[in-house]
């Protein structure tokens, strides 16, 4: 499934219900209406009656800690930019170098911890789990930040640094070595596996588990996500730029279903007015006190 199959099965028609006014004025007045709420007080009501929590989580929250996003102008590693090597092509051609800058990543990667918006989320799906409600966390991020804070629910659309993936049988495996291999800058990763041969292992060259530009989100990841923002009645949008698909189609698809969704970020982004809730600021700054125990709630 390519990622503008599954964003356009689900894609709803009124988006924004400015494209289908005919004037200016009538367009204004519309997202006039739209304009989200940055009122604490009324998103800790809907939080306190959610049974069903959908976080969806990009690169903003990851950069409160130090990562780099390898965008814009600074988006440089020597002196490729990212997207030329995160791709199925570059591996192709020099898997040396695409294992270099992605073993530059893991070693930044092992030197940064999560942030208060990280352990805010993870401490809310510990917390809510014990009164029979969830929490689901949707990432964009490869860095497992999530997972050293403790989140147990977790959905890595875009896979792991920490996961390696072998391009001949296709084995999975985690790998949390510093240096992953003393080889690397030479001869790239040989799969250690011994799925086809038992007695030399599978010698399939290794590739970081991610999804590169150009290549499609694991199916069986995307029916997760799907079962899972059905089942939400309460969705957040956090540190994300909602221009990534088929990720900046899955919080419009929820509130297109009346389901509320707040979004928390550092400035407002293309999906904003399509939003209940908007609270603008760093995420570690304004996710704690929105994830906080309400006073209804009861601690057994």
């Amino acid at each position: 499934m390519s990622l503008f199959q599954f964003a356009s099965r689900r894609l709803v028609s009124q988006v924004s219900c400015g494209l289908r006014s005919s004037s200016a004025k009538k367009q204004q007045l519309c997202l006039e209406m739209a304009r989200p709420s940055s009122n604490m007080a009324d998103f800790r009501e809907v939080f306190a009656k959610a049974k069903h929590i959908a976080i969806i989580t990009g690169a903003g929250v990851s950069a409160e800690s130090g990562v780099p996003t390898f965008r814009g102008a600074g988006g440089f590693w020597r002196k490729w930019q990212a997207q030329e090597l995160a791709t199925p092509g570059a591996f192709a051609r020099n898997p040396s170098r695409v294992w270099e800058f992605y073993h530059y990543r893991r070693e930044v990667m092992l030197s940064k911890h999560p942030n208060p918006a990280h352990i805010a989320i993870a401490e809310c799906e510990k917390r809510l789990s014990k009164q029979g409600r969830s929490v689901v966390v949707i990432t964009q991020n490869i860095d497992e930040l999530h997972r050293k804070a403790g989140s147990k629910h977790l959905l890595e659309i875009h896979g792991s640094l920490f996961k390696t993936r072998c391009t001949n049988c296709g084995n999975v495996t985690a790998n949390y070595k510093s240096p992953i291999c003393p080889a690397l800058a030479g001869k790239g990763l040989k799969c250690p596996c011994q799925k086809h041969h038992a007695e030399d292992g599978c010698n399939g060259l290794l590739r970081p588990h991610v999804v590169w530009f150009g290549e499609t989100l694991d199916p069986d990841v995307l029916t997760e996500v799907e079962k899972e923002l059905d089942m939400c009645d309460l969705c957040l949008v956090v540190g994300t730029s909602s221009v990534v698909y088929p990720a900046a189609m899955f919080a419009p698809q929820v509130s297109a279903r009346g389901v509320p969704v707040a979004e928390f970020n550092t400035e407002p982004t293309p999906a904003t007015n399509r939003f209940r809730f908007h609270f603008s600021g760093p995420c570690g700054s304004t996710l704690p006190p929105a994830l906080a125990r309400h006073h209804s709630e009861i601690i057994a």
